[in-house]
């Protein structure tokens, strides 16, 4: 039997209630945390302390034109008791993260950075009373209605299988697999994005194809989101690009292949996810490139800096952010990778630039 006297295990108890209330009511502005008082568990340090599980079954149990209500189920607490929640969330097509703060309840409202028609992701991490945090949970294309008053507050599907179909100086034609939806689809938005945070409509139709303005210098990527007659749009199908075209002022030629290596380096990784760096050098110098890379695993990419990229199963498609399409005859460029995983985040097993071979390593 311990000797500790009882009246300090419960002055230990009453102070861990008192900062679990703390928490819950100090939820900060655009998050409104449950109400329902979290079981005040004292923290278990152990002598190797573990970082929190991801929360269990999270989901969306609410949407509205400019709020989304999350919900999921606590973990088991790992070597200290759960303090709350860290949640982080992104607008589709923009490279801005928001995050908040949630004491140790299973339910949040986020209403902060949250407007109509726009399509969100978010993630939920553990935090325990040691600080730590650990793996996420994750939810994405949740895409809030255009009006909380109209009688059709639900958006149709996202449209499927983008693809181009021709490319001509005039234009690119694409063609993709029509939405549904509870009353009707009345037509499609075609988007041209940036590969950073701007989209522009560049035109609309009510058919399942459409040519749009070609991407002339520059670098052109697509998608499309279906709307209804009450103004709701869909989620936003996949993404299609083509690169630059560059004006030809001699007869054609056919360039040397150039002598190239991709160094590709996990920089971080936990049990959802991973953070890597991709080094390309080549020999020769190159003006445009594009580097392509059949990864050895179940691996997600969700977004990229200092290239643009696309994903089509385990093939990534990176190209230039615009100002480093350069590479001078000795030179490399970096570009860096943050993705999910479930079962493998193995390292790519070939890669290709400008349709080369390159040493992988």
């Amino acid at each position: 039997m311990s000797n500790r006297p009882k009246f300090v295990a419960a002055t230990l108890l009453a102070a861990t209630t008192v900062a679990a209330a703390v928490v819950l009511m100090s939820a900060p502005p655009g998050v409104a945390a449950s109400t329902a008082t979290p079981t005040a568990t004292p923290p278990t340090i152990g002598t190797s302390p573990s970082l929190p599980n991801a929360p269990i079954d999270l989901h969306v149990v609410a949407v509205t034109s400019t709020s989304v209500t999350l919900a999921w189920t606590a973990p088991s607490p790992t070597s200290a008791a759960i303090a709350g929640y860290n949640i982080s969330y992104t607008q589709a097509f923009n490279d801005i993260y928001w995050t908040q703060q949630v004491g140790a309840v299973t339910t949040a409202t986020i209403t902060a950075n949250i407007a109509p028609t726009r399509q969100y992701s978010f993630s939920v991490s553990t935090r325990d009373t040691l600080g730590h945090s650990g793996a996420s949970a994750y939810v994405s294309g949740v895409v809030t209605p255009a009006s909380d008053t109209a009688s059709d507050r639900t958006p149709p599907t996202a449209p499927t299988g983008l693809t181009i179909t021709a490319v001509t100086g005039s234009g690119v034609a694409l063609a993709w697999t029509g939405s549904t939806d509870d009353v009707g689809v009345t037509g499609y938005n075609v988007y041209r994005f940036d590969g950073l945070y701007i989209s522009t409509l560049v035109g609309t139709t009510t058919g399942t194809a459409l040519t749009v303005p070609p991407a002339g210098s520059s670098l052109g990527s697509w998608y499309v989101r279906a709307t209804d007659a009450a103004g709701n749009l869909s989620a936003a199908s996949n993404i299609v690009t083509t690169p630059p075209t560059t004006p030809v002022t001699t007869p054609p030629t056919t360039p040397p292949a150039p002598t190239c290596r991709v160094t590709y380096t996990n920089t971080s990784q936990w049990s959802t996810g991973f953070v890597a760096d991709v080094t390309v050098t080549s020999t020769t110098a190159i003006d445009g490139w594009t580097l392509v890379l059949t990864l050895g695993g179940d691996q997600r990419v969700t977004q990229a800096w200092n290239a643009r990229f696309t994903q089509d199963t385990t093939t990534v498609t990176l190209t230039p952010a615009g100002w480093n399409k350069k590479i001078p005859a000795g030179g490399s460029v970096t570009a860096g990778l943050l993705g999910t995983w479930r079962t493998s985040n193995s390292p790519p097993t070939q890669a290709t630039l400008n349709g080369a071979a390159c040493a992988l390593s």
